[in-house]
């Protein structure tokens, strides 16, 4: 009685959490925290361990380790800071004040469900909810790098379906569909004092009459998971795993932009058509990925896992807004490269129900000093995670992980469309905190 009470409470308290989830940080705006047993080892063995649910989504043929009817939820609490320091001016040189715009990071929530069911002892189904992508910087109103970016926000969910076939002993194949759901949303300075100088009307210097420009765009694309599981011995598996390209054409981008009352009339004469709230087009692809897995047993009591992954970061290529308005096309360029994530771990049965985890990994970021900008100031970042499960009861189990990121302090040069130029660096921290209930029915 006091596990299927437990198991309501941490059911309950898993869908609250995705209703309120917000998005959070990993290398760009990929998240591997889906797994708070996965991310206790720092992600090693992620498709290729026995026992974790997660294996639903990211690798369907090792449903085949899993025993019985399983439901698992999973919630990662992620701790990102994004500090900047620098100076920038504006179009004719002057500095520009408004500081160096707070802590531009979040703590936010990410949160995961899984549900396998045994169709029979070779075919196995699954369900799963994840967020595969998210991200969010924030500054405050006014700050000096305002032209460059103020608000960045991209969420997606994936709500997913999973097959598996054990085709022999040593061999499983699966594959799964899902539906993806992305937001965006933007927010930037626009300096149209500085637009109307250049245009050489009287009265206007740049920063002299500063509004903005708001974008939202949603879009629901699916997509397609592959996987395959080998055991060439009883104490070996080998996970392998591609997840396709998502492909988002968004119709119907809302754009709404703020304009000072003494540039409004100015500029319809200026710029007739521009600058009015309207509607744009874009595409936005996030990238395909593929993982290898390794789970080895060395004795009863202890196992070692590695991974490596490859995410096609090049496909995420420059996005165009094309306007509905007279506005000209608006290019948001990105320029990312393709990278590799690394991990080794280990687990060990301490006894009386306790398994004990720790990892270590190196995750290569897509963004590089020739790219970077403050919207997404991200960095190489290596990884020590720490993790232990306690088996509660024959049909619950609990999981904590913590993780900490090591991060540099990348910079920034940049130039705005409107001629203003920002120098600086950041100082970036993350910490990661999992935990996940499993209820076996």
């Amino acid at each position: 009685m006091n596990s299927r009470r437990s198991f309501e409470l941490a059911l309950v308290a898993a869908c609250a959490t995705l209703a309120c989830a917000d998005a959070a940080h990993a290398a760009a705006f990929q998240l591997k925290e889906q797994s708070a047993l996965a991310q206790g080892r720092a992600f090693a063995g992620s498709i290729s361990e026995p026992g974790d649910a997660s294996v639903v989504a990211n690798n369907p043929a090792a449903m085949t380790l899993l025993k019985g009817r399983v439901f698992q939820a999973d919630a990662s609490v992620i701790d990102y800071s994004v500090k900047f320091s620098g100076a920038g001016n504006d179009a004719i040189g002057r500095p520009l004040g408004g500081g160096n715009g707070g802590d531009a990071g979040a703590t936010a929530g990410v949160p995961s469900l899984y549900l396998h069911l045994p169709v029979s002892d070779r075919l196995r189904v699954g369900l799963s909810v994840t967020v595969p992508f998210g991200f969010k910087t924030s500054y405050q109103e006014g700050w000096a790098g305002r032209y460059e970016g103020i608000k960045t926000e991209l969420k997606a969910y994936d709500l997913g379906a999973a097959l598996a076939y054990k085709v022999t002993d040593s061999l499983s194949l699966g594959a799964s569909v899902f539906a993806e759901r992305a937001d965006v949303k933007l927010r930037d300075a626009v300096d149209y004092g500085a637009i109307l100088a250049g245009a050489r009307v009287a009265g206007f210097l740049p920063t002299g009459a500063d509004g903005d420009v708001r974008i939202h765009g949603k879009h629901t694309a699916a997509g397609f998971t592959l996987g395959a599981l080998f055991k060439p011995s009883a104490d070996t598996s080998i996970g392998l795993a591609y997840r396709s390209k998502v492909e988002h054409k968004i119709d119907s981008v809302d754009v709404r932009f703020s304009v000072p009352a003494a540039a409004k009339s100015v500029l319809a004469v200026a710029r007739p058509g521009w600058f009015v709230d309207t509607t744009a087009s874009a595409e936005m692809d996030l990238p395909s990925s593929y993982t290898l897995s390794v789970s080895q047993r060395v004795n009863a009591r202890w196992r070692v896992m590695a991974d490596f992954s490859r995410t096609k970061w090049s496909q995420f290529r420059d996005i165009d807004l094309d306007f509905a308005s007279n506005q000209a096309t608006q290019t948001l360029v990105f320029g990312y490269r393709d990278t590799s994530f690394y991990s080794v771990g280990s687990e060990y049965e301490a006894g009386d129900g306790w398994t004990l985890r720790a990892g270590l990994g190196y995750d290569q970021s897509p963004v590089t000093d020739a790219v970077r900008d403050v919207r997404v100031p991200d960095t190489n970042r290596r990884w020590i995670a720490l993790g232990a499960t306690w088996q509660a009861s024959e049909r619950l189990k609990y999981s904590l992980a913590y993780t900490h990121l090591f991060l540099g302090d990348p910079s920034v040069d940049l130039r705005s469309a409107t001629g203003s130029t920002l120098r600086g660096t950041y100082k970036l921290g993350s910490d990661v905190l999992a935990a996940s209930v499993q209820y076996s029915f």
